[in-house]
């Protein structure tokens, strides 16, 4: 597995390592020893599908409240969409700046997103499909979001947003997560 960090200290950009041969290739998705020697939480507690039908649909911006923080590691398996995780974490140096990742069932790659990040993203094809693996289990009275437009951030999605849950728009603006 090839680890990238973004500018987000603690997330990254994770590619396959393709052995390749006349049948395809063959990489390792997921590999829980790699992880823990990048510094990462390379516990799964959660495998969670989500599928979207529309072009332009936006979840987001989620992310888990302690005791419950989870940090995902995020990977497209049909279609593209487009991934994008805020540092909400108090005390960054980069609190409150955005990274945008494409993942697409051809690129192969995965972005691990650290706790303490607000999470979300707009498919780019129809029929897209994503996974992701959480290192807690969901706790409702943990969730929490913040606004996909809050200006604050910035995040420029590629293209309008077509659908959208009323919870997703109606998340407030800016805060840190503790």
């Amino acid at each position: 597995m090839i680890f990238e960090e973004t500018k987000l200290k603690g997330s990254f950009i994770v590619d396959m390592k393709r052995i390749e041969d006349d049948r395809g290739f063959f990489a390792r998705g997921w590999c829980p020893q790699e992880f823990k020697e990048h510094g990462l939480n390379p516990r799964v507690a959660q495998f969670n599908v989500a599928f979207n039908p529309r072009q332009g649909t936006l979840r987001g911006m989620h992310f888990q409240r302690e005791p419950h923080a989870e940090a995902k590691f995020v990977r497209c398996t049909r279609g593209a969409l487009f991934d994008v995780m805020i540092d909400l974490r108090p005390d960054s140096p980069t609190h409150g700046q955005w990274v945008g990742v494409e993942l697409t069932e051809d690129n192969h790659r995965g972005l691990y997103i650290p706790e303490g990040f607000a999470h979300g993203y707009q498919t780019l094809t129809p029929d897209c499909e994503m996974y992701y693996f959480t290192t807690h289990t969901y706790s409702k009275e943990s969730a929490g979001g913040v606004r996909f437009d809050d200006p604050a951030f910035g995040v420029e999605w590629p293209e309008p947003v077509t659908l959208i849950s009323e919870v997703d728009r109606n998340w407030p603006g800016c805060e840190p997560v503790n």
